[in-house]
């Protein structure tokens, strides 16, 4: 019982430091923006069969979606290590998906193009959390609401 007991701790430490370390970088943008530089890293060199019939992606424009394949996974351990390049990063991610369309292979068969323009789209969007709970804006309760319509002696 020790034994599993002291892998549980371990496991919910280790289950609680990712969750920390998740929540101060754009993590959802960078792991859309690695699942957007494989498939068009992968499909101009993959060869796939259906059933008897060979089917080659492979074209003039395969160095192309290397280079836009690996700047992708850059980019994306970029996000996650330095996130103050969040919105350049970004920027960069949705506009290398957009040219990964025409040069690509449909941008990965287009899986590499909407999750590329989903993860440029989060990291754009994210922000980094401060070390302050949420202000809550003051309130006024000592005024009373004016009907409207109502003349209050102003002239």
């Amino acid at each position: 019982m020790g034994r599993c007991e002291n892998l549980r701790v371990a496991a919910a430490g280790a289950r609680r430091g990712f969750r920390t370390w998740r929540g101060e970088r754009p993590f959802w943008a960078g792991l859309f923006t690695l699942a957007a530089g494989f498939p068009i890293l992968y499909f101009p060199y993959a060869h796939l069969n259906f059933g008897a019939i060979p089917l080659a992606l492979s074209t003039s424009a395969g160095a192309g979606s290397l280079i836009i394949g690996v700047l992708l996974v850059v980019l994306a351990l970029s996000l996650w290590f330095q996130q103050q390049t969040r919105v350049f990063a970004g920027i960069t991610v949705i506009l290398l998906a957009l040219v990964s369309f025409p040069v690509a292979n449909f941008g990965g068969l287009l899986i590499g193009l909407v999750s590329g323009l989903i993860g440029g789209s989060l990291a754009c969007a994210w922000v980094p959390p401060t070390g302050d709970p949420e202000a809550q804006p003051a309130v006024n309760r000592a005024s009373t609401p004016v009907p409207v319509g109502e003349d209050h002696g102003e002239r």
